[in-house]
């Protein structure tokens, strides 16, 4: 990870090939721009940003494609950012501090409600909206996962962007929805795939303590929810790994927003035919995005259950590309080599597991998933046979 400023390429050749109008956007912002392959957003650099009275910065990844991004902003105690409204969709997870949030709403009135730390909130679409910091001492840390690239590439005007009268009232939803109240909707997607819990809301209070439901097909003691916040076509979930466990790779469109919500532990990333992983290890505080069709896993290292909150362009009621509305039908947790995303845990590599082992000991959690694998002859491999190539099943039938 890098704290430093990094602009990205700029290869709009004075404006009249391979534009990106996103990204002259945020150049015009004149806000710290971080690039890397994930970031710790609590201690990234920001600056003052005019546009919002408060203080930001962009959190770009190398794998946030060509839809999402994430920003970060900074309230200073006892502050308050500027009346904002655009017409990108936008998340909202809480990294550090207390506040409330006024939003005036399409029908000409306003509503409140407060936040503290590890709490998800989104604004429905170009409502005018205020952040305020509710401590005097401290200042608040907001993640933002929004789709302005693919809004500001789209329309390539900033002013219609931000600017914009048009209302959305079928957006607002109900009133205790800012609340942190909401609806649960269980939708049975078929033989042999597991019901899929979809909680619809705009304010999910803590992350933390939220209820979320079985998902073993993910791993034994796996826990998920999905969210559908303020009708939008973006998605976010939130899922748990068990204490001693971690959960089944997979892979997926590009633009995921990974946020470590509480406990610690690692990712191993890979694309097939590689010989080495690529690991991000994580706490609260940490993003990343894993690249379009880059296999990754989730590995929980501490002495409690760790979870997660994922972040992505698609909604399970709006999918908006054909990999999400798979996803949504099970895609990505049946396994590869039955047409899915995920590879079962008798297929993957025994480095995979071996490596888990081994981090471990170093914490000093003992392993449950001697169920699963015979831990003793996996830590009796000889070195010279954990080489070459990550095994990686292949693909049988279509790809979802």
């Amino acid at each position: 990870m890098s704290n430093t400023n990094t602009t990205e390429e700029d290869i709009s050749m004075g404006g009249k090939f391979l534009v990106d109008p996103y990204l002259d956007w945020v150049k015009g912002e004149n806000i710290p721009v971080h690039l890397d392959f994930g970031h710790d957003l609590l201690t990234l650099e920001t600056a003052p940003w005019d546009r919002y009275g408060a203080r930001g910065c962009f959190a770009h990844t190398h794998g946030r494609g060509d839809f999402m991004a994430n920003y970060v902003l900074e309230v200073p105690p006892g502050g308050k950012t500027a009346p904002m409204k655009h017409l990108y969709e936008a998340f909202f997870y809480t990294l550090a501090g207390t506040g409330s949030t006024t939003i005036w709403l399409p029908n000409g009135e306003k509503q409140s409600f407060e936040w503290g730390p590890k709490a998800l909130f989104a604004i429905p679409l170009n409502c005018q909206y205020q952040i305020f910091n509710g401590s005097g001492l401290e200042p608040v840390r907001v993640s933002c996962t929004n789709d302005a690239p693919l809004t500001l590439n789209l329309y390539h005007n900033v002013e219609f962007v931000f600017n914009n009268p048009f209302k959305f009232p079928e957006r607002v939803g109900a009133a205790n929805h800012f609340e942190g109240e909401g609806e649960l909707v269980p939708v049975t997607r078929g033989t042999g795939v597991a019901q899929l819990n979809i909680w619809e809301t705009n304010c999910v209070p803590d992350l933390t303590v939220f209820k979320l439901y079985e998902l073993s097909e993910r791993g034994k003691g796996s826990l998920n929810v999905s969210f559908v916040l303020a009708d939008g076509t973006m998605h976010a979930h939130s899922s748990q790994i068990p204490k001693g466990r971690y959960k089944k790779a997979h892979r997926h469109a590009a633009g995921t927003h990974v946020h470590a919500v509480d406990g610690e532990g690692y990712s191993l990333l890979w694309y097939e035919g590689e010989s080495e992983f690529k690991e991000f290890p994580w706490k609260h505080g940490f993003m990343y995005t894993p690249p379009f069709w880059m296999f990754h896993q989730h590995f929980n290292t501490c002495d409690h259950p760790a979870r997660y909150l994922a972040c992505s362009l698609g909604s399970r009621r709006y999918p908006f590309i054909s990999l999400r509305k798979k996803s949504a039908e099970g895609g990505g947790s049946t396994s590869i080599q039955q047409g899915g995303r995920q590879v079962e845990y008798e297929d993957q590599d025994p480095r995979i597991h071996r490596k888990w082992l081994e981090a471990m000991q170093v914490t000093g959690v003992t392993s449950e998933m001697g169920d699963i694998f015979d831990e003793d002859a996996i830590m009796k491999i000889p070195e010279a046979d954990l080489q070459g190539p990550i095994r990686t099943p292949k693909s049988i039938g279509p790809a979802v």
